[in-house]
Formats: C-alpha cells, structure tokens, sequence
C-alpha cells in the first residue's frame, strides 16, 4: 500500500501532465482527464497486472477506456509507466504523433482499444470479459485476468450502455470492474439538467455489485478495487463522484473546479489559470512537462514489482505448458492470429438452396472444427441460420462457459461491440448475424471494426427486397451501398477496411466463408439471401464447386459467348437472373457475357488483363443490382446502364415483387435490348 501523499502527488503529476497537453495543443478536453487522475493511477500503481517487457502477454489484464476525450489522462498516466515519453506528450492532437485526439490501439503502448464514440469502448470491456470467461474453460487459469473498464457520465448515457450492462449482469462476468467517473459535467450542460436516473440501482437490477464511493479518495478507490476483485458471480460497478477540473485554480488562487467549461477546452480558454493551476498542483509553469522524482520513484517500483510478478509467472505458465502440451498448443495457435486450420472438404451444400442456408451448413462445420470461434445471433439465429453453429454447441451461460454461442438479445449494436472487444481481446473468432437491415444499427460499430483492423466476422441476410412480406421496414435498399462504400475506404495499413462479399448461390457462399476466416486484417461482411437462388451453371467438364474458386478474386466470368457485345454484371441472388435472362437474349441474337462480382474491392485489387477479362473493354455494360443503382457504377460506369431500386420496398410476396419491380429475365432481355437500341 502506497503513502497516501504520494499516491495524491502521483495523480497531481496526471493532473498537470494532462491539462499541459492540451494547453499546448490549444485544443482537447483537461477537465474530465484531472477529475479521473486519482482513479487510474491507483490502478496502474497497485492493482493492473500487466509485463513491462512483454505488452502483448496473453495473460494481461486489460484496460479499456470509453471516454476517449479523456486521452490526456491515459497518455499521461502511461508516460508514468515508460510507454510515453515527454516529447509524444507534447504533440498531443498534432500530426504524426503517437498520441492522437482519442486514442487509438496499441497494445505495445498499452492502449487496448480506439475509443471515442461514447458507450462503445466499456462494452468492447464486456466482450473481452465474455472471452476470458470463454478460453479459461478451455485453457484453464492462464486467462484469469481482469478486465477494467472507465466510463463517464456521456457513456452512461448512451442507449448501448444498457446493453452492455444487462448482458453482463445477465452472465455474471465476475471478471470484470467497471468505473463510472460520475462528476456530473458533460460538454454544454450538467448531467443533473438532462438526467435524474439511480445508476447504481439500475446496475444493481441488472446484477451487477455497485459500490460508492469518493473517487478522489485513493484509499476508497483501493478498498473498491479490492472489494471488486473479491467478488464471485458479479461484474462491479465502482461509481466515483469525482470533480471535473480538479485542481484548477483562477489567477486569484480561487477554485475553478465543476466547471462544464473545462471540459472540452484548454484551461485558459475557459477561464481557469493554466499557470496558477500548475503552482497550485506542485508543478512548474515554465516546465510542466516532468515527472516529478517521488512519483518516478514510485513508479520504478512498481514496475519492478511487475517483472518480478511476471517473471514467476512465465515460470509457472512453462510448467503448465509443459504438464498441458495440447492446451499450450492452444494457447500459442489462437492468439498467435493467423487464420484456422479447416478442413473444408466437409462442407457439402444441397444444391439450390438460399444462401443464408449455405451459410448454416458452413457454420455447422465451423463450430466442430473451430474451437475457438464464437457466433452470435441478435435473437435470430433460427431466421439468420447462424443455428446452424449453435446445432453444434450451446449457449454462454452464467456460470458455463462451455458453450460457443451467444444471445445478447436483441440488441445488436451491443452485440457487434461485443464481438469487437473479443476480438480486441485475443485468441478469439468472433462473429455475428443478424438481417441485413439492422446493419444500420450496428454501422458505428462496423466503422470502429474497420478502424482498429480487426477481423469480425459479420452475418448479414434477407438481403434485398425479397424479404417480401415484412414490407420496407425489414427490407434493405440503401444498406448494401453504405456497407459498400467501407470497401472504398482504406485502413491505417493501406488496405480495403471492409472485405464485402454478396454470394451468387451456395458453392459460392462456401468460397466466401472460406475468405472470411482467412481474412484476419480486417472485418467481413457476409450478405446473404432469405430466399433460395438456383445454383449457377459450370463451364463444361469443371463443377460449379469447383468454378465457384473464382471468386476469391472478387469478380470472374460466370459464363461468355464469343465476341460478346454486352458484358451484364450482378452479385447475389441477381446473378442468377442474368444466367435466366440469357437464352432470351441470345434468341434476340444478342451475344453476351455475364460476370459475378462479389467483391468490387477484392475485384479491383486484380492485375489489370484480368479485370479487362471480367469487365471487357470497348462494349455495352449493363448491372442488375436489389439495391440502389450506385453499388454498380464503379463496375458499369458510364457505358451502359445500371437496373436498381430507387425507392424503399413493398410488402408482397417476393416473386410478386420481382415481377412489379422489374427484377426478372424478361426485363433484363427488355432492358438490354434498349441499351444496344434493339
């Protein structure tokens, strides 16, 4: 246990670091960062375990921070142990730097999770919680860390907090601690003018333990942490009323702490005293950026009680290693990243059928051969087929872990954040399914997926407006071009940060899964149909399995007459309607080829001769495309014509809709015929 002085100079030291960040930057938000100081350094400074020397140790616990505004405080307070040094600090919010506006993860700096759209980060906390519980039943006590969670009162507020908290109360995530900084201030107004809500007892009802405390108090944050840590069945919620600005003084001398205009803005634009603040907190104004020696010294002490912890550690994971040669095996195989070993061969789809169906026969042979993979359905598996996956296993439960599937209910901005903090967790397959059309839900989720590379596998299906009798609420018109343009949009590496696939039929669905799990840089949509598609046909003496292959390179030709004169392109379920359309056409003496594109990213990654095979140059293009003309352009361009929807959709049975909305091989020979003005 630390002296209490210093533990409170410790946080000072937070304090000054943090509000002379942003008085540099002339830019950020000090007030949230100095009232949390005395939180976080009592959790780096006693309780986080973690190696110093090895970042990336499985057996870590994890921080995750929600408030990612409050960036100061976690640069400052990993600059305390070595990960930052002052000139990084200095460059705040600057070009280049290593310590952006909101943070961004970098588990070799101690950053476990990009954060900044409140709400997400804690329940990213959740889904790491949910993976812990889930490798050490398999693994045993080499994943019996802690995850810690910080949230603030804007993350409280946010609609997912409710979902993170109900499903983690739900399966008793003992292994979990979450603190509320509660100081009543958000960016224009105090919480208490915008809510009246009882936290702690809407936690308590979700069962979690809630505990209250002074979250300036080092010893009360000490007894919360040790009380958390203690506690069987339950996650913890520590709610710490703290002080927004804590420290800030004006010119006078006098108080400017609980002030809401501290909190987005440097000190001196909101009418605090940068420099008095500094004097007031035991620094130096003309030399803020320091560590002051005592703190220093409690840090390197720290640190060495660390290696020391962590070299006993390593020690007693080598004996278990060796006394559990196939768990250690494990161990090293599913956090090592790389793609699992499957014996596809298994799979073996019945021809014709929906490809969300195909998608099921794949997920049942995942779910035997990938014993670390986690499938998640947003109270739709029977309709999503991700049942097919839980056929093989059974539900997380509280107190079971054994089981591979979970049901956060319907909740699916929660689940997708779940699966993403599985995944930021390590050793973990997740992926999730639900109806293309809730995908609009899970989009902020989607993008931080994308942000931080992660390799989430999203379901998606009920693709188009074949839905049908749901009518335009279920069914999807502009969702396919929103997810779409995510292939459009680099990544930090300088890759696609979505690999989208839309499979034509089922030996195709197969392909796509296939990518999807070898695919461990970034996040993959799978978009899939409620309603059966007829397989495609094969070029002679190949199977359609077996021409199917091509679509790993996100287009092919499915199908060409000699000296096309008209190249028709599609993905999904549309395909097949060209494949209908083309004895019409040909009958018209029309010569054609028609190309799959499941993937315009993957597809536009290709050497340019095979592009111009799939795409020939010089003739007519024409697109079939359930959703909005737009997914097409880049592939059409503007020598042809696109066949799309432009409205929301009808509620019908789906062949009526085809019929009234054009989407049949009668319509594409009409539509053809007009663009070579037949």
């Amino acid at each position: 246990m630390n002296d209490k002085q210093l533990m409170t100079r410790a946080a000072d030291n937070i304090r000054i670091l943090s509000a002379a960040m942003v008085e540099r930057a002339k830019s950020g938000h000090p007030g949230g960062a100095m009232g949390g100081a005395d939180f976080i350094n009592t959790l780096y400074s006693e309780f986080l375990i973690f190696d110093p020397d090895r970042p990336t140790w499985s057996g870590r616990d994890r921080f995750f921070l929600d408030p990612g505004h409050m960036s100061p405080m976690l640069y400052a307070q990993l600059a305390l142990v070595g990960k930052f040094d002052m000139e990084e600090l200095k460059q705040l919010r600057q070009w280049g730097s290593p310590t952006p506006g909101h943070p961004e993860v970098d588990v070799e700096r101690g950053i476990e999770n990009t954060s900044g759209p409140l709400g997400q980060g804690h329940t990213f906390a959740v889904g790491a919680a949910i993976a812990a519980k889930f490798l050490a039943e398999r693994l045993g006590w080499v994943m019996s860390q802690t995850i810690y969670a910080y949230i603030s009162d804007g993350g409280i507020q946010e609609e997912i907090s409710q979902g993170a908290g109900r499903v983690a109360g739900h399966l008793g995530l003992d292994n979990l601690i979450m603190y509320y900084d509660a100081n009543n201030i958000q960016l224009s107004t105090k919480v208490d003018e915008v809510d009246s809500e009882d936290v702690a007892a809407k936690y308590r009802a979700w069962g979690w333990k809630v505990l209250s405390i002074d979250g300036c108090d080092s010893d009360a944050i000490r007894a919360a942490l040790t009380e958390a840590k203690a506690t069987v069945g339950q996650p913890t919620l520590i709610i710490g009323r703290t002080i927004m600005g804590r420290g800030a003084v004006a010119a006078d001398g006098s108080s400017f702490e609980d002030k809401v205009s501290t909190h987005g803005q440097p000190l001196s634009a909101a009418g605090a005293d940068f420099s008095a603040t500094v004097r007031h907190l035991g620094g130096d104004p003309e030399d803020p950026f320091r560590i002051f020696p005592d703190v220093q010294a409690l840090y390197d002490a720290r640190l060495s009680e660390l290696r020391q912890l962590a070299a006993a550690r390593r020690e007693e994971e080598a004996r278990w290693a060796a006394e559990n040669p196939d768990r250690a095996a494990k161990l090293e195989r599913w956090f090592g990243g790389a793609a699992p070993s499957i014996d596809w061969s298994k799979v073996e789809q019945k021809p014709n059928q929906a490809t969300r169906a195909a998608s099921a026969t794949v997920l049942s042979v995942l779910a035997t051969q990938v014993e670390n993979m986690i499938v998640a359905s947003a109270d739709l598996s029977n309709s999503d087929k991700t049942d097919g996956f839980l056929k093989k296993t059974r539900a997380l439960s509280r107190g079971d872990f054994g089981g591979a599937f979970l049901q956060p209910g319907v909740a699916e901005l929660t689940m997708a954040c779940l699966c993403i903090g599985m995944a930021l967790h390590g050793g973990v397959i997740p992926a999730c399914g639900t109806f293309f059309v809730f995908s609009d839900y899970m989009k902020p989720a989607v993008r931080m997926a994308a942000l931080m590379e992660l390799p989430v596998k999203f379901i998606w299906t009920h693709d188009a407006f074949r839905v049908g009798e749901d009518g335009p609420t279920h069914e999807p018109v502009e969702q396919e071009a929103q997810i779409r343009l995510m292939e459009k949009l680099q990544n930090h590496s300088g890759r696609d940060s979505v690999l989208v696939l839309r499979p034509c039929d089922v030996e195709e669905t197969t392909v796509a899964w296939r990518m999807a799990m070898e695919n461990t840089h970034t996040p993959t949509a799978l978009i899939l149909s409620r309603q059966n598609i007829n397989d495609l046909p094969a070029p002679e003496g190949q199977t359609r399995r077996a021409a199917a292959e091509a679509a790993t390179r996100g287009g092919y030709v499915v199908l060409a007459d000699a000296q096309p004169e008209v190249v028709l392109i599609a993905n999904g379920s549309e395909v097949s309607t060209l494949v209908e359309a083309a004895p019409l056409l040909r009958a018209e003496g029309i010569r054609l080829q028609i190309s799959a594109v499941p993937s315009e990213g993957l597809f536009r990654q290709q050497p340019k001769e095979y592009q111009d095979e799939v795409l020939p140059q010089g003739i007519k293009r024409f697109g079939l495309t359930a959703g909005l003309p737009v997914n097409l352009l880049g592939l059409v361009g503007d020598n042809g014509s696109i066949w799309g929807l432009n409205s929301f959709g009808f509620s019908a049975p789906y062949k009526v809709l085809d019929e009234k909305l054009g989407f049949t091989a009668q319509n594409v020979c009409t539509q053809v015929k007009q663009l070579l003005g037949r």
